[in-house]
């Protein structure tokens, strides 16, 4: 029998786990056996597997697109050649990892080896928990969204279980994403509080909480989960573009909420029909003054050139953005004049909207935040302010780890110092440009092990 790696352990990449067969011996993880062991001409071409058969007449059959997701994985995982998978999903808080697919305990985020690979993206494996084999633990990733994990258990390690794993976790994940737009029961599983009504009617229309792609990543948190009333974000790609905002409305109700998804709709459809950010911003007033008169909401909006790295953005009565560099803030790099608030008090003046520049370097993030961030108070009653803000940034973001952990790990340190409560909405955004290099070295990437 193969001995399993020790707790804690991830295979070397390209190189199968001691004891693997000669099939495993000739593969490097992720990639196909050769023929007989052997290089072929031209590209390598794959020897069928046995259970490739399996999997395909699995996917061409179209009575599993109805499955619901513990049948699709029991059945894929089967064609696979696994011997058993469950699925994870994290809460929406991103403290816990809850079971979907088979009767299980709830994982923590932190304290876990679950949580260890969805925290920082990569495998990892254990001894099973059961006895008579191991657990592997394979992040569920769509795109740049984190949206769980995969317990995978099987006898031994082996380069082909490895790469079955990581298949089965990419089909998984693109289920999920598929299915959770209509399916409530990915929404109950992940919440452990009731949500209230204001919040229920700006999360039906957030975006994904990470997006990116080879060059950006964008990636954004709301508190308090639950009852968000007039906070919201918005990110979106396109070939050249990363265009994102973050908004505040007036107030903590239903009003408010209203007020941030007329905004939050205005700004979508001026950006999708191509208007500058003047004319975006624009937009917004117009639909505010028209819709909802005597509402108004802060905002910064920005676009990012994703090939120069030429940030443009308009302030729209809201906190300065925080450029961070090398793992430290530069101060007041971003702080330029405001103008008003979007809505009607920006159409009774003839000043009109600002666009201000700065040209970020590989590497550098920018978080934008909400007022309820720094006007949050500690246990004992003190407020947090912008410099204590900080130094939390600070620690947060000094471990080198991935921008959507990064963020993660800052939220979580300002709620468990006020005890978990917020007195106000507080929504964090942040994104990283990492260009591809042009000639030089290569940045070196966020840890992410």
């Amino acid at each position: 029998m193969t001995r399993a790696p020790s707790a804690g352990t991830e295979a070397p990449p390209g190189r199968p786990a001691r004891g693997a067969g000669p099939e495993a011996r000739c593969q490097t993880a992720g990639h196909p056996p050769r023929r007989g062991g052997l290089p072929t001409r031209g590209d390598d071409v794959a020897t069928p597997d046995p259970g490739d058969a399996a999997l395909r007449r699995f996917l061409a059959d179209p009575a599993h697109l109805t499955l619901d997701l513990r049948a699709t994985t029991a059945r894929s995982a089967k064609a696979l050649g696994l011997r058993h998978a469950v699925v994870y999903l994290v809460d929406l808080q991103q403290r816990r990892l809850v079971p979907q697919t088979a009767v299980a305990p709830t994982l923590p985020v932190d304290g876990s080896l679950a949580g260890w690979a969805y925290r920082t993206q990569s495998l990892r494996v254990e001894e099973s928990a059961t006895g008579g084999g191991i657990t592997a633990w394979f992040p569920l990733l769509d795109g740049a969204e984190r949206l769980g994990v995969l317990a995978v258990d099987e006898p031994a390690l082996t380069a082909s279980s490895l790469t079955r794993g990581r298949a089965l976790a990419s089909l998984l994940a693109m289920v999920i994403t598929s299915k959770r737009l209509f399916e409530d029961s990915f929404v109950r599983h992940t919440r452990t509080e009731r949500m209230q009504l204001p919040a229920e009617l700006l999360r039906a229309l957030l975006p994904p909480r990470t997006i990116g792609d080879g060059n950006v990543v964008s990636t954004a948190v709301l508190e308090p989960a639950y009852e968000i009333g007039g906070d919201a974000f918005d990110h979106a790609l396109t070939d050249t573009t990363l265009h994102v905002a973050v908004m505040d409305a007036m107030g903590h109700d239903l009003a408010s909420g209203l007020t941030t998804t007329v905004s939050l709709a205005a700004c979508r459809n001026a950006r999708r029909t191509g208007l500058h950010l003047p004319e975006l911003v624009r937009s917004v007033d117009e639909a505010l003054s028209s819709w909802l008169p005597d509402k108004f909401c802060t905002a910064v909006v920005a676009q990012l050139d994703l090939v120069t790295g030429l940030l443009r953005w308009v302030n729209c009565g809201h906190p300065t953005p925080i450029l961070i560099r090398d793992e430290r803030l530069v101060i007041d790099a971003m702080e330029r004049d405001t103008d008003p608030p979007m809505g009607m008090p920006s159409l009774l003046t003839s000043q009109q909207r600002r666009v201000h520049e700065i040209a970020l370097e590989p590497g550098d993030r920018v978080l934008m935040y909400t007022d309820g961030v720094v006007e949050a108070r500690t246990r004992e009653a003190k407020l947090l302010g912008l410099e204590r803000f900080g130094d939390y940034v600070i620690r947060a973001t000094a471990g080198g780890e991935l921008a959507p952990e990064s963020l993660r790990r800052l939220i979580h340190s300002i709620l468990d110092m006020k005890g978990g409560q917020l007195r106000d909405d507080a929504t964090l955004l942040m994104f990283e440009w990492r260009p591809p290099p042009r000639g030089g070295r290569s940045l070196p990437r966020p840890q992410s092990g």
